[in-house]
């Protein structure tokens, strides 16, 4: 298990400071905490991805051809690595999200 001495904990802004997360290492690999204001932002994911939603619910679009679907509050849903996704917050959300 990480713990003080061995893990660096990582404070990540995106979108001019509406996405923000921290993160850190984990026995079970990278793992971040964090929180998006309303609105609509596009990822990329360069390994595969689990969100898990812990307040609010945003509509994601896992492929570009894609429909948009609802997560809300312990929902989660896993996007491939490589890929882009696009979601769009009509309320302030908060999320987990575990790497690889």
């Amino acid at each position: 298990m990480s713990n003080s001495t061995n893990s660096q904990i990582s404070h990540n802004l995106y979108f001019e400071g509406k996405v923000q997360s921290l993160g850190l290492e984990t026995a079970n690999g990278k793992a971040t905490v964090g929180v998006m204001k309303k609105g609509t932002y596009t990822f990329s994911a360069s390994s595969t991805e689990k969100m898990v939603i812990i307040s609010g619910s945003m509509d994601v679009k896992l492929t570009a051809d894609g429909e948009f679907k609802k997560y809300a509050e312990q929902e989660e849903f896993d996007v491939a690595g490589g890929t882009s996704f696009e979601v769009s917050c009509n309320d302030d959300v908060a999320y987990l999200c575990y790497y690889g």
